[in-house]
């Protein structure tokens, strides 16, 4: 995985290209699961390179030990491109394989994803989903200060069920 990740940390198409045609796995991962797919999301590759991955082999469904699956990576990693790829090839935009129950949308939350989050929500996304604790989308967005999601989600601060919450 060592040739992979240097590889992917210079977005170095050409050499990837050539790894590839050596009989390198593009469906290696690493001791935590994570694959070369999902390391190219993390190293924040173009999407060129990554559709190389995928045209070569890569798997779009897999995911890791922890049930963090690409579409999550790329949610996570606010790749808009990977998300709208995803989703035109069929993924289910509040499926989770975490044991946690945290959905794209309580990532997208977390981590500012505003776009990505809009593009969730028109495509369904269960803006009511609560993680395995309770803890909902409007907690993830509420945590992180991330006001921008919170205008999407609709919520109202001064609502007397919200008066309790951290702010």
């Amino acid at each position: 995985m060592n040739k992979w990740i240097e590889f992917l940390k210079n977005n170095d198409f050409t050499g990837i290209k050539k790894y590839i045609r050596e009989g390198a796995d593009v469906n290696e991962a690493n001791e935590n699961g994570e694959s070369v797919l999902a390391s190219s999301l993390r190293y924040r590759c173009d999407f060129d390179l990554i559709m190389l991955l995928i045209e070569n082999g890569a798997d779009i469904w897999d995911f890791d030990e922890e049930g963090v699956t690409i579409f999550d990576m790329a949610v996570t990693y606010g790749n808009m491109e990977m998300v709208k790829y995803m989703i035109s090839k069929g993924v289910d935009v509040n499926s989770t394989k975490r044991r946690s129950r945290f959905t794209p949308l309580m990532a997208a939350a977390c981590y500012g994803r505003v776009e990505i989050a809009k593009l969730l929500i028109e495509c369904g996304a269960d803006k009511n989903a609560v993680d395995v604790k309770g803890i909902s989308v409007v907690d993830f967005a509420r945590k992180t200060n991330k006001k921008s999601i919170l205008l999407l989600l609709d919520y109202d601060e001064n609502a007397p069920k919200n008066r309790n919450y951290a702010r």
